[in-house]
């Protein structure tokens, strides 16, 4: 968890480490990622970086909470009382056009093609939402990544998205 000696630093200071941050976790996989590159970028000493983040893990954490925070602040997150499938397209769309549209681009894709896995983020419990809701949160999930490491499927996925999310609210046919 970041610590509170980063969270005092001035903005400005934030802003660099985060852009060298960003630098290193755009170009390589967490598992490659090092403190060097990002210390040198960020024009801090190694100790420094250790009393910011507990670790290469922690500062990714941090980053890409940050850059979840920022695509999502322009989403509607409010679940209306019926199922609405265009409401989930609509949340996929712009969830895609904010990433691709951000300076964490590099980072989102790199999360997805290559860190998804090392990283623990808060999953849903199935057991706490409806079938539906899980299943909706599954596929907004997979087309979200298709669309993300390959753009020119975005049609085809968002075309194969309303079909199934139409499906779910019980128009058409399985």
């Amino acid at each position: 968890m970041v610590s509170t000696t980063f969270k005092n630093l001035s903005a400005e200071k934030q802003r660099t480490i985060r852009q060298a941050l960003l630098k290193e976790f755009s170009e390589q996989p967490l598992a490659s990622a090092q403190v060097a590159p990002i210390v040198k970028t960020a024009g801090i000493a190694r100790g420094a970086f250790y009393k910011y983040f507990d670790d290469l893990t922690d500062a990714y954490k941090y980053l890409y909470g940050v850059a979840m925070q920022d695509i999502h602040s322009d989403i509607d997150n409010e679940l209306g009382e019926t199922f609405d499938p265009q409401f989930y397209l609509n949340q996929v769309t712009n969830f895609v056009k904010g990433a691709q549209n951000s300076e964490y681009f590099g980072l989102i894709k790199m999360h997805l093609m290559k860190n998804e896995s090392l990283v623990s983020q808060g999953s849903v419990n199935p057991a706490t939402v409806s079938g539906r809701q899980w299943a909706t949160m599954i596929l907004s999930h997979e087309a979200i990544k298709e669309i993300i490491i390959n753009p020119d499927y975005q049609p085809a996925v968002m075309n194969r998205l309303s079909e199934t999310l139409d499906l779910l609210a019980g128009k058409g046919k399985f």
